[in-house]
């Protein structure tokens, strides 16, 4: 009766040994191409990330507009002058927010670019 050795799958281990180094090679090729798409995955990620901070930032000035808004109403209702002055005050909140906004998503572009370059 043969050995269980001589009946199993891997009993060529001399053909595998021989093939061992070939393996190995293709294995490091196989993982060094596939770093730089996992990198720049990684960056679009990023980037991504910090789109939806700043938009997060943005809805959160929003909503703390809409609540000064409804103080300004609730207390100024009455008096016009002072209901314009809150009124321009939210406005101008508003506004440098929006500028900020607008300056972060200009500057994606770059910073993409930035990053995948890094990553090349």
């Amino acid at each position: 009766m043969a050995s269980p050795s001589a009946n199993s799958p891997f009993s060529f281990t001399p053909a595998l040994d021989a093939s061992q180094p070939m393996i190995e090679w293709w294995s490091q090729q196989c993982v060094q191409g596939l770093a730089p798409m996992t990198r720049f995955q990684l960056a679009c990620m990023e980037c991504t990330c910090e789109m939806l901070q700043q938009e997060a930032r943005f809805f959160s000035a929003l909503s703390a507009a809409g609540e000064q808004l409804s103080h300004c109403y609730e207390t100024h209702g009455a008096d016009p002058e002072k209901m314009k002055e809150c009124y321009e005050e939210i406005a101008r909140e508003v506004a440098d927010q929006q500028m900020q906004r607008l300056k972060q998503v200009a500057s994606l572009p770059q910073e993409f670019r930035r990053r995948i370059w890094e990553e090349i």
